[in-house]
């Protein structure tokens, strides 16, 4: 873990950012990430929120959304130097506010059972849902 203050971590909503960027973070936490281009994602979704510790990019989630009063929590990342440092919960919980702010009603995360504390101190709370992997 890199030593830094928590004043040292800056957020952005929906900030500028490019695919170089967010590629290097996406490998940086999943080694068998391909590169991919995030501009139609990011455009067609609510809001995303970024964090970063000086100019570089430590943090990540995109908050997609169906046109209405349903959002969906996707993609939610911290570079693995700055992981258990409160950084992914700050980042969930700056989407979750943002998405109140702009009248969303429902915000929904799916996630792999190793997570369940985090997304449940995140104050999200265990609900039945159904997903078909097509690919």
């Amino acid at each position: 873990m890199k030593n830094f203050a928590a004043s040292e971590i800056s957020y952005q909503v929906s900030a500028n950012l490019s695919d170089d960027t967010l590629n290097w973070l996406a490998r940086a936490c999943w080694p068998d990430h391909e590169d991919e281009q995030f501009g139609q994602v990011l455009e067609r979704s609510l809001l995303y929120v970024s964090a970063h510790h000086d100019e570089r990019l430590i943090g990540f989630v995109n908050l997609a959304w169906d046109g209405g009063e349903h959002a969906f929590l996707l993609d939610t990342r911290v570079d693995p130097e700055f992981r258990r440092c409160g950084i992914g919960t700050e980042l969930v919980k700056r989407a979750v506010s943002a998405a109140k702010d702009r009248d969303i009603k429902w915000v929904h995360v799916d996630f792999e059972p190793h997570l369940s504390s985090f997304y449940s101190n995140c104050g999200f709370r265990d609900t039945e849902a159904g997903l078909v992997q097509l690919g």
